[in-house]
């Protein structure tokens, strides 16, 4: 018994030694939320129970955060005890350890009697530790629900720690997580109202700004210090919801970011917050929607709804060149953001609404002007009678005719044949500031392509046989005024070719001329064709048609504004009555039910021929249904009634047949009669069975 005291009583020293050494620790955890101090009271209370020279904590950046590419998670290390050259690890990758140094398991101790046997020098990490000639090695890490870290303890002897230390090790770093776990719950408190603070230092900004854009830069510079990005961008939907259009952005506008981006399925995922912890990596989850982002070398990204009124009405999206940048728990953060980016961009819609109303109102009073001046130019037009009415679809025409006549505009006339293309495009070049210059107008459809070509862009001398004197175009013709395009749907695809680089790039050259020409001219072009069905045949560009179509007015059949058939029939009347010398007396009321009962299918141009014939039948008369070239229907005064054809169709065909029979087949003579072109006869003919 007496032989055993004495170890009995060094066993019992050990354990107080240890106790003391916990509570040491305890409390040097409870008094202090600096790291540095507990690890430096730790390694003076370990001193009494583990014979080391060197202790080392490492501590993980941030271990809630998931991290994308463990082997490089990066570790900050203290060195509390121990010589000079320990303290120069600082941070050190898992990627530079060896595979025996990357320890993970909790509640363990590893020990090494003599660690150089396994160390790897192929490894940055492990030849430091060589180099400082560590032998006696005991490492554990830090319990919690995700690693913390590590504690190293190190001896330069071998065989140095012994079993009963690693119980002593795993005590000491239960509480030196809590110490880590207590840092790191202080750290993300001062964080987050760090973050509280500078986002209400944003809303005095947001509210003044009339225009989100205009502060946006200075946004995302305050932003950063709380949300770390190295492009911000605000995307709106269009107000179809089939685009997302970019609004606002940080930094130079990208000559290669879309101005739209469709509403695909990958940018309609889960809109409460979107989140990519590395483009690179994560295929498919955006199609091509981030294409540009990841060219630019983007690799983390963030999104979060903007709403107005209830509804999404965009989103705004963090994007940073560091792969793991966002978590789950910046969501939040992101939506404050957006929130107060939502009500400066309230601010910014009531202020827009403010001032579109009141510009619509000095709008609506210049237009009023511009519409009596245009109606009053028009009459003093040739053709003008085809212009005139009152109805709402007829002064909608005059409406965008008055609106778009002052700029500069592109216009598109779209329309039946004979429901006066040429009439309107000559009245927005009187009403336009380029009323002083040339008018030059070509029908595309009356010109084989060579002609054509050689019609819009002159020629030089010897560009073609018969070639003797260079000839300017349409285009130079047309300089400082305005070019009409009539029928431009029947332009061959080389002339297409070629026009379009005079909208695009405004120059051009003759044929057989190297000569490079600016085009300052103004195109009206006009077409009766249906150019989106051209465009899917391959008959028309798809480019020149959006050239083209940048303001399009479509005037309505005569048939669709039959309250205007009447007014102008009178009106011809009043007009081919003194430019034959033979006024007639008027139209009789059979007439003219059977002038309202006709489809006119060439329209107005129809019925001014139709009125020129019926004034020659009439001898100075009345002129009675029998003058007019349309079925009769019948009258209540006299009972006489013929049927009407069954459709448009067999109207068309009927009138197509009578012109043929009462011009002998002369296909020139017939279409002048019905008011359309050769080739629209031809046409018709053919659709008819009449070729």
């Amino acid at each position: 018994m007496e032989a055993t005291a004495p170890l009995e009583n060094r066993e019992l020293s050990r354990q107080e030694k240890l106790v003391g050494a916990l509570s040491a620790i305890a409390r040097a955890v409870a008094e202090s939320l600096e790291l540095p101090e507990i690890f430096s009271r730790v390694a003076e209370a370990a001193r009494e129970v583990l014979p080391f020279e060197t202790l080392l904590v490492n501590v993980a950046h941030d271990p809630d955060v998931p991290v994308e590419e463990p082997e490089n998670d990066v570790c900050s290390v203290f060195a509390v005890a121990g010589t000079a050259e320990a303290q120069e690890i600082g941070e050190y990758c898992r990627s530079q350890a060896s595979p025996v140094l990357r320890l993970k398991t909790m509640g363990r101790v590893t020990r090494y009697s003599d660690v150089t046997t396994v160390l790897d020098s192929s490894y940055d990490f492990d030849r430091h530790i060589r180099s400082l000639g560590w032998r006696s090695l005991m490492i554990c890490c830090l319990p919690s629900a995700h690693p913390l870290g590590k504690i190293w303890f190190a001896s330069t002897r071998a065989g140095v720690f012994t079993a009963e230390d690693e119980g002593s090790v795993l005590a000491i770093a239960d509480l030196v997580a809590l110490g880590v776990a207590h840092d790191r719950l202080f750290r993300q408190e001062r964080e987050r109202r760090r973050r509280g603070e500078a986002l209400e230092a944003l809303s005095p900004p947001l509210s003044l700004a009339l225009d989100v854009r205009e502060v946006f830069d200075q946004l995302s510079a305050s932003v950063k210090a709380i949300l770390p990005h190295d492009q911000m961008v605000l995307g709106l939907f269009t107000p179809d919801s089939r685009q997302i259009r970019v609004h606002a952005s940080t930094g130079e506008p990208d000559p290669g970011m879309p101005a739209v981006i469709d509403t695909t399925p990958s940018t309609a995922v889960d809109w409460s917050f979107f989140l990519v912890r590395d483009l690179r990596q994560t295929s498919g989850c955006c199609g091509e929607t981030f294409a540009r982002p990841r060219e630019q070398g983007m690799r983390s990204l963030l999104r979060v709804p903007v709403r107005l009124g209830g509804e999404i009405a965009g989103g705004l999206t963090f994007l940073s060149r560091t792969a793991g940048q966002y978590r789950d728990e910046d969501a939040d953060l992101a939506r404050r953001i957006a929130d107060r980016v939502a009500l400066a961009l309230s601010h910014e819609k009531l202020a827009e609404e403010s001032r579109l109303a009141e510009v619509a109102r000095d709008e609506a009073r210049r237009l009023e002007t511009r519409l009596a001046a245009l109606t009053e130019q028009l009459a003093s037009q040739p053709g003008a009678r085809q212009i005139n009415g009152s109805s709402p679809r007829w002064r909608a025409v005059l409406d965008l005719a008055a609106r778009v006549a002052p700029a500069e505009t592109t216009v598109l006339l779209t329309g039946e044949s004979g429901t006066g293309k040429e009439v309107v495009a000559r009245a927005i070049h009187a009403a336009s500031p380029r009323a002083g210059k040339p008018f030059v107008a070509i029908n595309c459809a009356a010109l084989p392509e060579q002609l054509l070509e050689s019609e819009l862009f002159g020629y030089e001398r010897g560009a073609f046989t018969g070639a003797q004197q260079p000839r300017a175009g349409k285009i130079e013709q047309a300089a400082g005024g305005v070019l009409f395009l009539d029928e431009v749907g029947e332009m061959s695809p080389a002339v297409q070719a070629k026009f379009l680089r005079v909208l695009q790039e405004r120059e051009f050259e003759r044929l057989g001329g190297s000569r490079v020409i600016k085009a300052d001219l103004r195109v009206v072009a006009a077409t009766n064709r249906d150019l989106p069905a051209a465009m899917t045949r391959g008959e028309f560009r798809e480019d020149l048609y959006y050239r083209l179509r940048v303001f399009e007015i479509s005037l309505p059949p005569l048939r669709d504004r039959k309250e205007d058939i009447l007014p102008l029939a009178e009106g011809f009347v009043e007009e081919i009555g003194r430019s034959v010398g033979r006024p007639c007396a008027g139209i009789s009321r059979q007439a003219r039910d059977s002038l309202l009962a006709y489809g006119w299918p060439g329209n107005v141009r129809e019925l001014r021929n139709a009125i020129e014939r019926a004034i020659i039948l009439c001898d100075g008369g009345l002129i009675a249904a029998d003058h007019l070239p349309t079925p009769r229907i019948e009258h209540p005064s006299t009972g006489n009634s013929t049927r009407p054809p069954s459709s448009l169709a067999d109207v068309e065909r009927d009138l197509v047949e009578n012109a043929l029979k009462e011009a002998r087949h002369n296909k020139t003579l017939a279409a002048r009669l019905l008011g359309i072109t050769r080739s629209q006869l031809y046409s018709r003919m053919q659709r008819h069975g009449l070729a």
